[in-house]
């Protein structure tokens, strides 16, 4: 277990538009507003084209991460996540968990790791910055090279 207490930066309210790039939208409000680092506690949206992580085969080691994803369409959703800052790229890599009902489907829920989405008339996100310590997301080796959530240094 690791832990640390945290000094909140600012506090935004963030609508995406029909027709946004998920990640990219979140990205360019990133950079408009100086954003590094932070958690998203919350947010809704409608979604048109979705990926999650997931597969439908028999998985050969069900210990290690599943890198392939499943497409789902016409989707509502809720989520959250954290955002970690990359020095070496100079970009913010978000980690952003959804729960999705399939509309034409009765529903029929998904929960994953969210990989891709566009926006099917609105999302409105709530996110934290985070002014200290430092979010980083160093790969561990040692757990398949899966990027991990580190405070202060990457060494931390």
């Amino acid at each position: 277990m690791r832990a640390a207490e945290l000094t909140m930066g600012r506090t935004f309210a963030v609508h995406f538009d029909h027709g946004d790039d998920f990640y990219t939208a979140l990205a360019e409000f990133c950079a408009e507003y100086d954003v590094r680092q932070g958690f998203i506690p919350m947010f809704i949206a409608g979604m048109r084209d979705v990926q999650l992580v997931g597969t439908c085969e028999k998985l050969e080691n069900p210990d290690a991460p599943v890198w392939s994803s499943v497409h789902l369409e016409n989707v509502e959703a809720v989520g959250g996540g954290t955002l970690a800052y990359d020095e070496e790229s100079g970009t913010v890599l978000p980690h952003i968990h959804v729960s999705v009902g399939l509309k034409a489907h009765s529903v029929t829920a998904h929960t994953s790791h969210l990989l891709g989405a566009k926006i099917q008339f609105l999302t409105e996100m709530y996110l934290i910055e985070v002014a200290a310590p430092a979010f980083s997301r160093p790969r561990n080796p040692d757990l398949f090279n899966v990027p991990l959530l580190a405070f202060g240094s990457s060494q931390d």
